[in-house]
């Protein structure tokens, strides 16, 4: 197992809300399976260059209000939001990879050998393409009894209830309102991680301290959110119309006042490897299973992201803060680096190189008029946005620090 962060001190860091700031800071991680590799770079970088402003011992979780994440991002959130027994944060972003290395082919084990293919087929036809056994046992490892409230600042997690058919949203804002939902993390990550066809669903029940019992009939988060960036604003904003004193004086539609950063796990949009002639043709097992992916599965959560990155664009340009809202995600991906669940260390590799490589690549944004995601006009690179954002986030933290500070005086 990869080693988790540890921190020289044994203090907690004392994140300061809102309220003490000007901004309100949002990181959104999509869902993408092994493909969470990607972000897993970018991530470590973000956190490398707060380091260099604040020290060492800075973490993602001292400077965002909340990270939200689904499936696979929901994972990541949790490992850098969960406590250690420290009360700081389970993981370091420079962590992250190397747990994907480690675990990735023991959760997606890969088959081999000639008959390969029609074994994959009729496991399909049987039930989900992995047992999820070996991933429900880490998690449970790992986060221990750790529950909802524990996280060291707010997370958001999207999964969808198949009994209820509505999404179930863990929010550390909802708990005090809705103390049934304060549930072990570990269940948290196994249900929004359940994609359909490749992990089980995950059914369990839970006592809240009021002594009462809910259900819950959980499938993947990416069914209603893959890009999560939305649902985190909607959670902060209804914060805000019911007056929690932590975002004072903050207005519900004041969107000037966030600062986002959504990470994408790659797509294959690019590609262009389904068809109309093609799904024309198409039946049940077609839209299940085609060269090795799931179709119905990549069109729904490729469909939910790009639209919440558009809404996101169209509000924060109409308000002139588009500096402020940061989406890093790279389309051109191929062949099995699209796939979900392929675990070869040559496919883990280039994963990782496309982390790497997409840090080099412009600033890009959603063209208003065509819908197409475009370079920006001397933005620099996605490495020289997360440097500027870093600056952003380091100054709001010490703001909020000097001013609760001052106010305790």
């Amino acid at each position: 197992m990869a080693e988790t962060s540890t921190t020289s001190s044994t203090l907690p860091v004392v994140q300061q809300p809102p309220a003490y700031g000007n901004m309100i800071t949002i990181l959104s991680i999509d869902g993408g399976g092994v493909r969470g590799l990607v972000p897993s770079v970018i991530l470590a970088v973000l956190e490398s260059q707060l380091q260099e402003l604040d020290g060492e011992e800075a973490r993602l979780a001292d400077y965002f209000d909340v990270i939200a994440g689904t499936s696979t991002g929901g994972l990541i959130a949790t490992m850098l939001a969960a406590p250690n027994e420290n009360k700081r944060p389970l993981y370091a972003a420079k962590d992250i990879k190397p747990f994907y290395l480690e675990h990735s082919p023991k959760i997606f084990p890969q088959k081999s050998g000639l008959f390969k293919w029609t074994r994959t087929l009729v496991g399909n036809l049987a039930g989900p393409k992995y047992d999820g056994k070996y991933l429900h046992g880490l998690l449970r490892d790992i986060l221990g009894e750790k529950r909802l409230h524990d996280t060291i600042t707010n997370v958001v997690i999207p999964t969808f209830d198949i009994k209820r058919l509505q999404p179930t949203i863990f929010s550390s804002y909802e708990i005090k309102n809705s103390p049934n939902l304060d549930v072990k993390l570990s269940d948290i990550c196994i249900s929004t991680s359940a994609a359909p066809t490749y992990l089980p669903a995950h059914y369990f029940t839970n006592l809240d301290i009021n002594g009462n019992i809910r259900e819950f009939d959980l499938i993947d988060g990416g069914v209603a959110a893959n890009n999560p960036a939305l649902v985190a604003i909607s959670q902060v904003t209804k914060q805000i119309y019911n007056k929690n004193p932590d975002f004072f004086p903050i207005k519900p539609m004041d969107y000037g006042r966030f600062l986002v950063i959504s990470i994408g796990c790659g797509s294959a949009k690019m590609e262009r490897k389904y068809t109309a002639p093609m799904a024309a043709k198409w039946g049940i097992m077609s839209w299940l299973i085609h060269d090795g992916s799931v179709p119905l599965v990549d069109v729904f959560n490729q469909a939910s992201a790009d639209m919440v990155d558009f809404h996101i664009s169209v509000v924060f340009q109409a308000l002139h803060s588009e500096d402020r809202y940061l989406r890093i995600q790279d389309d051109e991906l191929a062949g099995t680096e699209s796939s979900v669940d392929v675990s070869t260390k040559e496919n883990m590799d280039k994963l990782v190189q496309t982390g790497e490589e997409l840090l080099k690549k412009p600033v890009a944004r959603v063209n208003l008029d065509t819908g197409l995601t475009e370079p920006v006009e001397n933005g620099g690179t996605n490495e020289d946005a997360l440097k500027r954002f870093a600056k952003l986030l380091s100054l709001e933290k010490r703001h909020r620090d000097e001013k609760s500070a001052s106010t305790k005086n």
